[in-house]
């Protein structure tokens, strides 16, 4: 008996890695995607990804949802971005998002995409923020720019949201409510979704 129970756990075994996803639903997991990228002149920092839970690494994984592919789905609470593929699959990335006070659900399109993005801050955060004054007229893209390497406008049918899903040189917020309400990604995360996102793209984000 002992014997039939380890072939059947065998098979099963070897079932799951022909079909090319793990028991928890994960077809692939991209740890070793966070090291330096020189990008548009930048030279981004290497992540310590193993700093960062599991859970919030890109990763393709089984999804079920009647939304077609292409569309971004933002679970807020999970603190994970959906990119929906083929299949029954989707993208997964970890994010930050708004801390309390500061949340934000609906639906949306990317009405804009933009490379090293220039930083505007709010009216009400330079009130918060009497020292972000000095970038009232925007703050130059960079590596210490808070939108990091890119940025996905978010639009719907009053005009622009204020909420993006953009960069951020703070790896350590991801799967934390820290932000202004966008929803930040680490920057090699938002690089790859800003390379499969489309303009246009409908964005549902949940609470």
């Amino acid at each position: 008996m002992k014997i039939r129970s380890l072939v059947i756990a065998a098979t099963l075994g070897l079932a799951t890695a022909l079909a090319g996803c793990t028991s928890d639903g994960t077809f692939k997991i991209f740890s070793a995607d966070y090291g330096s990228v020189k990008d548009a002149g930048y030279r981004l920092p290497s992540i310590p990804i193993s700093k960062v839970p599991r859970q919030y690494h890109r990763q393709i994984v089984s999804y079920d949802t009647k939304e077609k592919p292409g569309t971004i789905i933002v679970d807020t609470n999970a603190k994970f971005l959906y990119l929906v593929l083929e299949g029954g699959k989707a993208m997964r990335y970890g994010i930050g998002v708004g801390r309390e006070g500061f949340e934000w659900s609906g639906t949306a399109r990317v009405a804009m995409k933009r490379e090293w993005p220039t930083w505007t801050p709010p009216s009400a955060m330079i009130g918060r923020q009497p020292e972000l004054a000095k970038w009232r007229t925007g703050m130059p893209g960079g590596l210490s720019n808070p939108l990091g390497a890119r940025a996905l406008y978010l639009f719907n049918g009053s005009g622009d949201t204020g909420y993006r899903l953009h960069g951020t040189p703070e790896w350590n917020s991801i799967g934390k409510a820290m932000s202004s309400g966008c929803i930040r990604l680490m920057n090699q995360d938002i690089i790859d979704l800003y390379s499969r996102a489309e303009v246009g793209a409908k964005v549902i984000v949940k609470r």
